[in-house]
Order: C-alpha cells, then structure tokens, then sequence
C-alpha cells in the first residue's frame, strides 16, 4: 500500500521561502509520476507542479511558474516543492500526489494516492 506523508508547511512572511517535502512508502517511487496540489479554503483543489518518473520533465501552473520548483530524489523516495517568493495567496492546505500510470497531469482525478497535506500559510 502507497503511503505519502508531506512535511515542511509552516508560516512565512510574503516574499520568504519553504521547502516541502513528501515521503513516498510501499511502493516502487521511481515508477511514479508525482504532482503536487493545494487547496484555499472554500476554494477547488488546483494543480501547481508535476514531475516526471525520471524527474527530467516538470509542469507548473502559471501562478507559479518561475518561483516554485519541483525536484525528486529517487534514491531517498522523495519529493519536494521549493517555494521562493511567496505571497499571501499562496496560503492553502498543499498536496502531494501519485500518479502510477502517467506522466505530468494537471488534474486531480488523474492522481492515485494523495498525501495527507501540510499548511503553508504566507502573511502579508
């Protein structure tokens, strides 16, 4: 059974930094494609980042394009999510996701096995 368990959300003043990560078990990670989500209150779950099994190809949503970065390391079962440059709407809950078929979607139901989810939440 696939278990992600994120970690690393936190408070953060706008313009600071947070690096989240997501622990994969019970399964072969390097045959996964991972995404990461996140979710405002009374808000829809929206995409923010996708990486590849290989980790060579990523995706980004626009409203993060350029300040996050995704990165895996196959070797430790990890994912992670660099945040630079926050801003106070980048507050949500954030998830990490599996998927064990694909490649970089960017919709939610395209994802197997969710992680539980960590806070970020950025002040003005």
């Amino acid at each position: 059974q696939v278990q992600l368990v994120e970690s690393g959300g936190g408070l953060v003043q706008a313009g600071g930094s947070l690096r989240l990560s997501c622990a994969v078990s019970g399964g072969t990670f390097s045959t996964f494609a991972m995404g990461w989500f996140r979710q405002a209150p009374g808000k829809e779950r929206e995409f923010v980042a996708a990486i590849s099994r290989s980790g060579v190809s990523t995706s980004y949503a626009d409203s993060v394009k350029g300040r996050f970065t995704v990165s895996r390391d196959n070797a430790k079962n990890t994912v992670y999510l660099q945040m630079n440059s926050l801003k106070p709407e980048d507050t949500a809950v954030y998830y990490c996701a599996a998927d064990y078929g694909r490649t970089l979607q960017r919709i939610a139901p395209a994802y197997d096995t969710w992680g539980q989810g960590t806070q970020v939440t950025v002040s003005s």
